[in-house]
């Protein structure tokens, strides 16, 4: 993403044009770096770094930040710790919705994981997953059911993906697809970085009774190569900040129910 593309309230100051040069330029900076770096506060480096973040300029992590990429994501690790204050909201206002005693797919990702952890309270559930982490967590609960699709795992994140992943989801049809994503475009598109990921999650999608999307405000604008569909495909959207009003007349018009969890 450009300086010009940028979602930004004002121009960017001195340092922090250069911290995103920086950032760009390395791959990394860390907030230790940037402090020595510049002679000023973390406090002050922390603020720099989230105003960068809501214009989409750079991705923040534990301790530093990254820049924003269409051909990688950032690591299993890395994505644990990314806001998760607002993950934890959207999985709790998310989990509010899902009745006792349903059937749901839980796809790969972080913010997923979170919601996983936020249904442990229900009764009942049956799930179906290519996330292993997902996996391990819920089959500990006795009444739920937990069922793994098959296909290769991801060593990086427990992620299960392949031809006999589709064809092992293609063989259910479930109340509910809780889908996450690493990007959203301005025009509504769902994108992500890995092929195999997407064409399971399109999968999900057309197997679900329901479609539930969530995604934090870091996902607004974000850049990623693979396209999984549309915003206006699901049936509902979580995320934590209200998101850009372009999103929000797709949302209207297609009928896509908005659940902003601040």
């Amino acid at each position: 993403m450009s300086m010009r593309e940028a979602r930004l309230d004002k121009p960017l100051n001195p340092r922090q044009t250069a911290i995103v040069r920086r950032v760009e330029k390395e791959g990394h900076a860390t907030i230790d770096e940037l402090v020595a770096d510049f002679g000023v506060t973390p406090q002050t480096i922390r603020r720099d770094l989230t105003m960068l973040e809501d214009g989409g300029l750079i991705i923040r992590f534990h301790g530093g930040a990254s820049p924003v990429t269409s051909t990688e994501n950032l690591s299993y690790f890395d994505r644990q710790i990314l806001n998760q204050p607002a993950k934890a909201r959207i999985a709790r206002t998310l989990a509010d919705q899902i009745p006792d005693h349903s059937s749901l797919f839980i796809n790969i990702g972080t913010t997923n994981e979170t919601i996983a952890h936020a249904l442990m309270q229900h009764k009942g559930l049956q799930i179906i997953t290519n996330n292993l982490n997902v996996a391990t967590l819920m089959s500990s609960k006795e009444d739920f059911r937990v069922i793994v699709a098959s296909g290769e795992v991801r060593a990086r994140d427990g992620g299960i993906v392949g031809e006999s992943t589709l064809d092992f989801i293609r063989q259910f049809k479930l109340d509910y697809g809780i889908i996450g994503i690493s990007g959203i475009d301005n025009d509504g598109s769902l994108l992500d970085y890995d092929y195999r990921e997407v064409r399971v999650a399109q999968t999900i999608i057309e197997h679900s009774r329901q479609v539930l999307l969530a995604a934090d405000h870091s996902k607004f604008g974000r850049q990623a190569m693979v396209r999984l569909g549309s915003i206006t495909q699901t049936d509902a959207f979580y995320t934590d900040r209200p998101p850009p009003k372009v999103f929000q007349d797709l949302l209207t018009e297609h009928q896509v129910r908005l659940f902003v969890c601040e």
